[in-house]
C-alpha cells in the first residue's frame, strides 16, 4: 500500500532528475505519512498531478473520510505539482492550505486531481479536486507552496 510503481512523469523530468543522480518516484512521492495512509500518485506533471487514497483506515469515529485526511492528498498531490513546475533547483514548501469538505465518503477509494491556479517563481498555487468512486466531488482544496532555492535550503 502506499508504492510509487506505476507513476507516469514526462520524460523531461526523468531526465533531469536521472542526470543529477536522483530517483525521481522516491522524490515525488506521498512519503512515510502518505505511505502509512496509502497514498498512490499515479500521474504526475507540472500541469496535473493525480493521486488515490483508500477511505478505509482514514475515517474519523462516524466511519466517513477524516478530513485530516483529504488534507493529506491534497497537500502531497499540490506539493508534488509544485516541485515539478519549481525544477531540480528549487524545493516546494506549503505556506497555505484551504480545504473545503462536500460530502462524506465511506468506502473505496477517492481520486485527488490537482492543477495548477497560479505557477511563478516564487509561489505556486494548485486546486485540488477529491472525488469518490462515483465521481462527486468530496472534497475541494488549495495548496500554495514556497519555491525556495534547493541550495539555499540546505
Amino acid at each position: 500500500m502506499g508504492e510509487q510503481q506505476h507513476v507516469r512523469f514526462p520524460q523531461e523530468v526523468i531526465d533531469e532528475y536521472t542526470a543529477l543522480g536522483i530517483d525521481v518516484v522516491a522524490m515525488f512521492s506521498a512519503g512515510h505519512l502518505g505511505n502509512r495512509m496509502g497514498v498512490q500518485i499515479v500521474e504526475a506533471s507540472a500541469d496535473r498531478v493525480v493521486g488515490t487514497m483508500p477511505v478505509e483506515g482514514n475515517t474519523q469515529p462516524y466511519g466517513l473520510l477524516h478530513g485530516g485526511a483529504s488534507a493529506v492528498l491534497a497537500e502531497t498531490l499540490g506539493s508534488v505539482g509544485a516541485m515539478l513546475h519549481g525544477g531540480s533547483s528549487k524545493i516546494a514548501v506549503g505556506v497555505d492550505l484551504n480545504c473545503t469538505h462536500h460530502r462524506g465518503a465511506r468506502s473505496g477509494l477517492v481520486t485527488g486531481v490537482a492543477t495548477p491556479l497560479h505557477r511563478g517563481r516564487s509561489t505556486a498555487t494548485y486546486e485540488v479536486v477529491i472525488t469518490d468512486e462515483a465521481g462527486k466531488r468530496v472534497c475541494t482544496a488549495r495548496l500554495t507552496c514556497l519555491l525556495r532555492d534547493a541550495s539555499a535550503a540546505g
